[in-house]
Order: structure tokens, then C-alpha cells, then sequence
């Protein structure tokens, strides 16, 4: 009866002391694995001469039959990443703006003003 209390104080410390340890080692694991990026990467593909639906759904990353919630939501992320008020090309603007036109339908007339 008298070695119930140290048997089970004894016992808990063990029990505390490996857990700590696997804690210890499953942190270490977590902190030394390689970096995987969160986010998908963007098109990094030059540009056509005239952009396809192929072309643009890769632009946007979506779908060349995405639903129009998609490309909007597409649009916005990417634009947001690229826009020239927070130091964006206005090249690249553009091209992600005629991205969501050629993907929605609403292309620019094929006339030239020029």
C-alpha cells in the first residue's frame, strides 16, 4: 500500500518525459521539411500573337470552360498580384484583362484602329 503513490509518480514522470521526447522529434520533423509552395504558380509562358481560349484559361489559371464565377474570381487573384498601382506591368494588366474578355466572350472587334 505505501509504494502505490511513488509507483504511479514514477510512472507518470516515464510516461511525461517520453511523450515530451516524441513532441521534440515530431516538431524537429515538421520544421526540416522541404518548403512546398502554397500557392499554384502563375503562366510564365510568353504571349501569342493572338490570344486563344487556350492561352488565356492559362493566364488566368482556370479552365479554357470555366464557369464565369471562376474566371471572375481567376481575374481578381490575378490581377490583384500583378496590377501596376502596386508595382504590376500595365503590359501584364492588359494581357490578364483580354484574358478574362476572350474567356467570357466579350473580345474586343477585330477592326484596328490604326
Amino acid at each position: 500500500m505505501g509504494l502505490e503513490g511513488p509507483l504511479v509518480a514514477g510512472v507518470s514522470v516515464a510516461a511525461a518525459a517520453l511523450g515530451g521526447r516524441y513532441l521534440i522529434q515530431a516538431w524537429q520533423a515538421f520544421k526540416a521539411r522541404p518548403a512546398v509552395p502554397r500557392m499554384r504558380r502563375f503562366y510564365e509562358g510568353g504571349f501569342e500573337r493572338a490570344m486563344t481560349r487556350r492561352e488565356a484559361a492559362l493566364i488566368l489559371g482556370v479552365r479554357e470552360h470555366a464557369v464565369m464565377e471562376k474566371i471572375k474570381e481567376a481575374h481578381r487573384r490575378v490581377m490583384v498580384a500583378n496590377h501596376p498601382d502596386a508595382g504590376g506591368s500595365h503590359y501584364l494588366a492588359s494581357k490578364i484583362n483580354e484574358a478574362k474578355d476572350v474567356l467570357t466572350g466579350k473580345t474586343k472587334g477585330s477592326g484596328s484602329a490604326f
